[in-house]
């Protein structure tokens, strides 16, 4: 099939879950012919250990609508995510885990809220079937924290199942641990985003692959994430803001220090505001240099590849000009 003739694309990262990609198929399968769209189903195995990718050959061989790649090893959720989101040929774009939890029967309920005129329609497992302490706690407060920095407000960030306009979600550069933000980066590009309740259901088989160790690495897209969408444009006025705002904190502690001098007759080599004042001092002036750095780096990214520094989601009558 071409791309036109594919309506609706679902791309499914696969890990370690040989005993719930044949439940997964019939599921899925069920619900997409329910539909009465023209799809496919892209399967990614990211390295799988077990037989998952046996048996999803054998699924691929009784389904022409299903594709699979398989990755030589493993790469993380993220490459699974763009290796399936790079090859999907559907108007919209499904993404859903493997493991069963995502109830394959949302995917109409997401694409009806899609209809209504979003780009981007994000699952909520409001009631959500994971451990307290270990997952449902860690998530919420991420949650909380995600929306505060990206200004998204959604619920829940961390759930898969989620659709995406294909113009939207294929324009996006995926690396790191990034696909938890996806409606974040979709907003950056003006993406219209709505959420809606999803049905959660308990792992019944297979290991989960997250963990409390992944706080970490969140904290840390999320600021690159911040950075993307506040100041790639304009990095200056990060490293210059802050670094003005260290500047004028050396002076006060230099000023502190001469009117104590002065005032009080206390001397500079038993007062540590000046180490203060001359490190803080130094510190503005390498971030106002790393900053104008950026802006230089930023206008070669731009003018050498002649990149746009913006994007245009539709045109009306340009075309005829174009044209005579």
């Amino acid at each position: 099939m071409e791309r036109n003739e594919v309506e609706l694309s679902v791309v499914i990262p696969v890990y370690n879950e040989e005993e719930n990609v044949e439940p997964l198929q019939a599921a899925l399968t069920k619900n997409l012919d329910a539909l009465g769209r023209r799809y496919e189903i892209i399967y990614v195995d990211d390295g799988s250990r077990d037989r998952s990718f046996e048996r999803l050959r054998v699924i691929a061989s009784r389904s022409p609508q299903t594709r699979i790649v398989r990755f030589g090893r493993n790469h993380g959720q993220t490459a699974a995510l763009a290796a399936g989101i790079t090859r999907a040929r559907g108007e919209v774009i499904v993404i859903m885990d493997a493991d069963l939890q995502n109830d394959p029967a949302d995917i109409a309920r997401l694409l009806a809220k899609m209809a209504e005129g979003y780009d981007v329609v994000s699952g909520w497992r409001r009631k959500r079937k994971d451990p307290w302490l270990t997952r449902r706690l860690p998530s919420a407060l991420a949650n909380r924290l995600i929306a505060m920095m990206t200004g998204v407000e959604l619920h829940d960030f961390g759930c898969m199942l989620k659709a995406y306009r294909a113009g939207i979600v294929q324009r996006l550069h995926l690396y790191g641990e990034m696909h938890r933000f996806l409606p974040a980066l979709a907003a950056h590009e003006g993406a219209r985003i709505s959420e809606i309740v999803v049905t959660h259901h308990p792992r019944r088989a297979g290991k989960s692959k997250y963990g409390l160790g992944r706080t970490t690495r969140v904290l840390l897209d999320l600021m690159v994430v911040k950075f993307l969408g506040g100041y790639i444009s304009r990095p200056i006025h990060l490293f210059g803001g802050f670094g003005l705002l260290c500047c004028a904190g050396g002076v006060l502690a230099g000023a502190v220090t001469l009117y104590e001098k002065l005032v009080l007759n206390i001397w500079v080599h038993r007062n540590p505001l000046i180490l203060l004042g001359v490190f803080l001092f130094l510190l503005g002036v390498q971030c106002i240099l790393m900053g104008l750095l950026a802006e230089l780096l930023l206008r070669t990214y731009h003018e050498s590849q002649n990149k746009p520094i913006y994007t245009v989601a539709e045109t009306v009558n340009f075309e005829k000009v174009d044209n005579e």
